[in-house]
């Protein structure tokens, strides 16, 4: 069996997928071999009624390998869970099955592959833990180096770091601190990152924030308000970065709308003066609520500029509630995402420390 490497998270959405598209990039331009896949499927969107295909391939996996060129045979499939054979591993105390799940995908690494297979665990630490697929099991099982993506927020992000080491031992050698303000990556980087290194910690990049990772499709968001397209149907792709809500005055609301950009600008259906001079800022879609149906003249100049044009049945509020939750909280699937991650890690992270882990006679920069 080739070698493995584990990326982990201690939660959801700290980008994985971001950390995992750079490394699989530059392992395929030092000429390295690479298999990839998911242990436990998390990103699958199937009819509930339907039979799981087989092999089942995770959506992120899938996506991954269309963007790396990978061949099928370069995807591991992932096992997923129904809940029937949850109930079953819960009677049956899970122990039997915890072995057989890990063992199953043991098999699914393939003894005769020379290469190196990645495998991205679940979100948190012990997602998977049911069956025998969280990511401390995979470590230990697997005997497999960990690299963490840690979505750094301040202080309180080292007690979660120092238990991961405390759980994962040897095998965690090198973490990923993402999500950091641009305006904090020196002091990270000149100041807590020497201090977390001192503590056992090896620090291996430090990723800034991103809008256009943490950015949402209006398509998204059209299927999270459960909105209804007016214009624009056509245009669902475009990427929102912002919010803004449209409660003020006009004059007000120009000035603020032109310090803006990518937006999804949320109002009233009856403020016809916000609504027309969001369209003519950086504005990706127009969501409008309340009972009135939009003007005409608003819905030929949204057409004009091509920007959907969405309406809601919820209030302001809990539209703004639900597309606050969207940002950051969307798997990795678009094309310009994809391309802006394999130039964000590549600047920010040390994967030489990658190839050493992994004994790799090569250099990031070299062609091997």
């Amino acid at each position: 069996m080739g070698k493995t490497l584990l990326i982990g998270s201690c939660e959801p959405f700290s980008g994985k997928s971001t950390v995992v598209l750079g490394i699989a990039r530059q392992l395929i331009k030092a000429n390295q071999l690479i298999r990839f896949g998911k242990p436990l499927a998390t990103s699958l969107e199937l009819d509930p009624e339907a039979d799981l295909p087989v092999p089942l391939i995770d959506d992120d996996v899938r996506f991954v390998g269309e963007t790396l060129g990978l061949s099928i045979d370069q995807l591991i499939p992932s096992l997923s869970f129904s809940a029937k054979s949850t109930a079953d591993l819960l009677l049956e105390k899970t122990q039997l099955n915890k072995g057989i799940a890990l063992e199953n995908m043991e098999k699914e690494l393939k003894y005769d592959f020379e290469g190196i297979n990645l495998l991205e665990a679940a979100g948190s630490l012990h997602d998977g833990l049911l069956y025998g697929l969280s990511l401390v099991e995979l470590a230990h099982g697997f005997d497999a180096p960990v690299f963490l993506v840690h979505s750094w927020v301040d202080s309180r992000s080292v007690d979660v770091l120092l238990a991961a080491r405390q759980q994962l031992g040897k095998h965690l050698v090198g973490i990923f601190l993402n999500g950091v303000s641009p305006k904090e990556v020196d002091v990270l980087k000149e100041k807590v990152v020497p201090a977390l290194e001192s503590l056992g910690l090896n620090v291996c990049g430090v990723m800034p924030r991103s809008p256009l990772l943490r950015s949402v499709t209006v398509g998204e968001l059209v299927r999270r308000l459960e909105a209804r397209v007016v214009c624009c149907s056509e245009k669902l792709e475009l990427m929102v970065e912002t919010l803004s809500i449209g409660a003020m005055n006009v004059n007000s609301a120009m000035e603020f709308f032109r310090r803006r950009r990518n937006m999804a600008v949320v109002t009233g259906a009856d403020r016809t003066d916000i609504q027309l001079a969001a369209l003519e800022a950086s504005t990706q879609c127009l969501i409008l609520t309340g009972a009135s149906d939009p003007l005409p003249q608003l819905i030929n100049r949204a057409e004009e500029l091509e920007v959907p044009l969405l309406q809601v049945d919820h209030d302001t509020l809990s539209t703004v509630e639900v597309i606050e939750q969207a940002f950051g909280h969307v798997r990795l699937h678009e094309a310009v995402k994809a391309t802006y991650a394999f130039r964000l890690v590549e600047e920010n992270c040390d994967l030489q420390r990658l190839f050493d882990v992994l004994d790799l006679p090569c250099s990031v920069h070299s062609d091997c």
